[in-house]
């Protein structure tokens, strides 16, 4: 699964008045990922010095692909 779709299935079992108004999940989804695109790109070493920080730069990677959506989430 996706984590744009994990985020909006979150949002429909909460007891959030949001939930009637329509496309209220989707905008809800769309501020939290922003916030988490921001917030995990503050963490990417920008010139990677050592194996350490390749591994951070590369995780990185991986998250910000999972919350734009175009990874999906791991088991």
């Amino acid at each position: 699964m996706k984590f744009p779709e994990l985020l909006i299935a979150a949002t429909q079992r909460a007891e959030i008045p949001l939930r009637f108004e329509p496309s209220a999940e989707e905008a809800m989804a769309a501020a939290v990922t922003d916030l988490l695109r921001v917030w995990i790109a503050a963490h990417d070493p920008a010139a990677p010095v050592d194996d350490f920080e390749n591994g951070r730069k590369a995780l990185v990677q991986q998250l910000l692909e999972e919350v734009d959506g175009t990874r999906e989430v791991p088991e």
